[in-house]
């Protein structure tokens, strides 16, 4: 492929391919946080991206009663989980009134962090199988145990017997019909070695040169990483940060032209990309957007955070858990929200894009803190600042408690800058020819799949190449 250049070699930025996405375009909100004139705190709306930052200063306020956290994306409002016996409604309670003038929903449950914690470690002592996962799911107050389809006959037993014990109340279990496997497969976007995987979010390393995030089972496979199938490499991997499995599935990889221009957005096609501003935190109940170079663009919701999965090569942790959809060629591209934060970088899953499943995802600011990068306007801290404006504003507007925040109303400014995406969906669908944003992938062994013919088209324009 070829590429207009000046003095710089133009980066790679997060995507895929382009998928339609029919009449649900990315269009931001952008509404501000509210509440109602009243003696008694209500609940404020607020959008997304304030709230894993709101449940985390209210996690500290809460200390031990906090049994986890969840955004309703319909209601814009953020939940908050408080143990049983601590009188919600109770006027003396100066702790639950502090959370709601910090504009939460509070709601009391029967399990708490520390009781769902030794369950899963109670899961992983006694039922680490492959093909196995779980987290816990904040709406349920519980833990989600999946096994994909290779779980059977014992080893299914265990998985049940394991569960059962946890007590009633504690644990759910359910089938996937795919396989979990890193999403990783021969073909385009960036190669090495026979490989292809995508970039995922392009970075700021620790001394100022450029470089790109990908899953780490990219970067344990292949040391350098090229623009084209037998290419000259443009990127090597810091071996030191590639991590898999084991405490994530991430790698900092570095441009070896330390004048390449790694630009902050992710290429949506046709010219349109996202700015990515800063890194942001999942929050259960975010709604996030994918894009691959398999797939193109997808959407769901975060369903659990800190999730295990035991895969075939070992077992990660630290994901997020989420519905949207992914299939192999889509293993280190972005995920990412409307107003510009990146969240995390795609792992692997089961399903498809055809019937559904789970997609695993490397927190972003996880990856960053650990290979000592940043992103957009100041990578994880970037990231806090971004989505701490809006929770911080839900606390002042009704004196709130002690780190709550000073800034109200500050939920829709971390997005406004992504609001003018709403031609992403225009696109064509997964595997199309989709101008700049086509040179993404994931990668395994074997190069020559069908999709690698649109992907691997170059880009004349000068604009940024992206690699999912």
């Amino acid at each position: 492929m070829s590429h207009k250049r000046a003095t710089k070699r133009k980066a790679f930025i997060a995507a895929g391919g382009v998928a339609a996405l029919g009449a649900a375009a990315l269009i931001l909100p952008n509404a501000m946080a509210s509440q109602t004139e009243s003696n008694t705190p209500a609940a404020k709306t607020l959008e997304a991206s304030g709230a894993s930052d709101l449940a985390s200063q209210l996690e500290d306020l809460l200390g031990d009663a906090f049994a986890g956290a969840y955004y309703d994306s319909g209601e814009k409002q953020l939940v908050i989980n408080v143990i049983d016996g601590l009188e919600i409604d109770g006027d003396d309670n100066n702790v639950i009134i502090q959370a709601k003038k910090a504009g939460a929903v509070v709601r009391e449950v029967d399990n708490s962090l520390a009781e769902l914690e030794a369950g899963a470690q109670t899961l992983k002592a006694e039922a680490t199988i492959p093909g196995t996962a779980w987290g816990v799911d904040p709406r349920t107050n519980k833990i989600q145990v999946t096994a994909d389809s290779t779980v059977t006959g014992e080893n299914w037993d265990t998985i049940e017997s394991t569960v059962k014990s946890l007590g009633s109340g504690m644990a759910t279990i359910k089938k996937s019909a795919g396989t979990f496997k890193p999403l990783l497969e021969g073909g385009d976007a960036i190669f090495g070695g026979g490989a292809r995987c995508s970039a995922g979010f392009n970075v700021t390393n620790a001394d100022g040169t450029p470089g790109f995030l990908t899953a780490g089972h990219c970067g344990v496979a292949v040391a350098e990483w090229s623009e084209e199938e037998g290419g000259a490499p443009i990127a090597t991997v810091d071996a030191e940060t590639a991590t898999f499995p084991g405490a994530g599935d991430f790698a900092l990889v570095k441009y070896n032209d330390a004048a390449t221009q790694a630009a902050s957005t992710v290429d949506l096609g046709n010219g349109q990309t996202v700015d990515i501003n800063a890194a942001g935190d999942a929050a259960v109940g975010l709604q996030v957007f994918r894009m691959g170079s398999t797939t193109g663009l997808a959407d769901g919701e975060v369903l659990a955070l800190d999730a295990t999965v035991n895969y075939p090569e070992g077992t990660v942790t630290g994901l997020i858990q989420t519905n949207v959809c992914a299939e192999p060629g889509d293993s280190g591209g972005s995920l990412f929200t409307e107003d510009g934060q990146a969240i995390g970088l795609t792992s692997g899953g089961s399903g498809d894009c055809t019937v559904g499943g789970e997609t695993f995802f490397q927190p972003v600011t996880t990856a960053l803190a650990a290979v000592g990068a940043t992103i957009g306007d100041g990578g994880a801290a970037g990231g806090e600042e971004a989505a701490g404006g809006a929770a911080a504003g839900a606390g002042e507007e009704e004196g709130a408690a002690a780190g709550a925040g000073e800034e109200e109303g500050a939920a829709a400014g971390a997005g406004e800058e992504a609001g003018d995406v709403a031609g992403a969906g225009d696109a064509a669908g997964a595997g199309e020819e989709a101008g700049a944003g086509e040179e993404q992938g994931v990668g395994e062994q074997g190069v020559g799949e069908e999709e690698e013919a649109g992907a691997a088209e170059g880009v004349d324009d000068g604009s940024e190449v992206s690699g999912h």
